[in-house]
């Protein structure tokens, strides 16, 4: 919108680059021309804003495919103003001139032109496909049908419109007819899901089995080696017994010579004192023998009376003490009346 100042009954309008002004004055074209700035007065002035930029012009709207599906088509339109001369003579681009407001809607109208032409071929392309190609392929199809479409609409370049390009943003179906197709895709994502699920299962399965048949053949060596830990207790006590058994064999022998030795000692000492003692005895026997019978009596009754327990005294009757000296061979003491 123009920038409109007052100033002692004149005007001032000052536009934008992106605008076009058209000023009559008494029927006569005064200014023409974007980003124009210039004084007038309202009675005599007749003024026209074409905007001269790209605009984004936004529509949906239903359709239905050819298997009586319902759809909605996002679709946005970009123009732009080609011809301001043109369109200020075919739509109403007329300004107040004390306001510089539009005294129309004429952006309404080429929203409403655009709109009913790019429906018309959407209708007509969407009307002989199927719900699942529209889905498919039905935006490319829908947007090269409708830029093709505009590009020959005689009315566009007739009110100085052109066309800058189409893009179709989405086309849905109802939300029940979504859900159901959105299903079997649905349904397959989890088959899918649930085969990783059970192919992840069948992996950390196998990767337990794994690791239990190496625990088990772990188990199995180190039981296997612990019967070899037992069997070589087994042969080392065994070895040691033997070992045990040479010594104490060894011992027992060496203890056995020596108690030879000793008693072959012994009974060579017990022979030698035999013959000694044989020796004096029949040394011994031949002084007895030489020697008178009185004395051998003699040394009898002195070797018994060694042997027999002490007498403190004795009394001896004078007949026992006479025979006894005649026995010695001594005279036989007097006796007193």
């Amino acid at each position: 919108m123009a920038d409109i100042t007052r100033r002692f009954g004149w005007r001032h309008l000052r536009s934008a680059p992106t605008a076009h002004i058209r000023h009559h004055k008494r029927g006569r074209l005064a200014h023409d021309g974007a980003g124009l700035s210039f004084w007038y007065r309202s009675l005599s002035a007749a003024l026209s804003e074409v905007p001269v930029n790209d605009r984004e012009l936004a529509m949906a709207f239903h359709a239905r495919t050819a298997d009586f599906q319902d759809v909605t088509v996002q679709a946005t339109v970009t123009y732009r103003i080609s011809d301001p001369a043109e369109a200020a003579a075919r739509l109403d681009f007329s300004v107040d001139p004390d306001s510089g407001v539009w005294r129309g809607a004429p952006l309404e109208q080429i929203a409403t032109l655009l709109t009913g032409t790019a429906q018309q071929h959407t209708l007509d392309v969407l009307a002989r496909t199927p719900l699942a190609g529209a889905l498919v392929d039905g935006v490319a199809a829908v947007r090269d049908r409708v830029a093709a479409g505009l590009a020959d609409e005689p009315r566009l370049p007739a009110t100085g419109i052109e066309v800058v390009a189409v893009r179709v943003v989405a086309i849905r179906p109802e939300a029940e007819v979504e859900r159901a197709l959105r299903t079997p895709a649905r349904e397959q994502i989890q088959q899918e899901a649930d085969r990783a699920t059970y192919e992840r299962r069948a992996v950390a399965v196998e990767r337990e089995r794994t690791i239990a048949e190496n625990e088990l053949a772990s188990q199995i060596e180190l039981a296997r080696r612990e019967e070899q830990l037992v069997e070589q207790r087994g042969t080392n006590t065994r070895r040691e017994a033997e070992e045990n058994a040479a010594a104490d064999g060894v011992r027992a022998e060496a203890e056995a010579a020596r108690k030879v030795r000793i008693a072959r000692a012994e009974a060579e000492a017990a022979r030698e004192v035999g013959a000694a003692r044989a020796e004096s005895q029949a040394a011994w026997l031949r002084v007895h023998g030489e020697v008178p019978a009185t004395t051998l009596h003699a040394l009898a009754a002195t070797r018994l009376a060694e042997n027999l327990p002490r007498i403190d005294s004795l009394t001896l009757s004078p007949d026992v003490l006479t025979g006894l000296l005649t026995k010695l061979g001594r005279p036989a003491p007097e006796t007193r009346a």
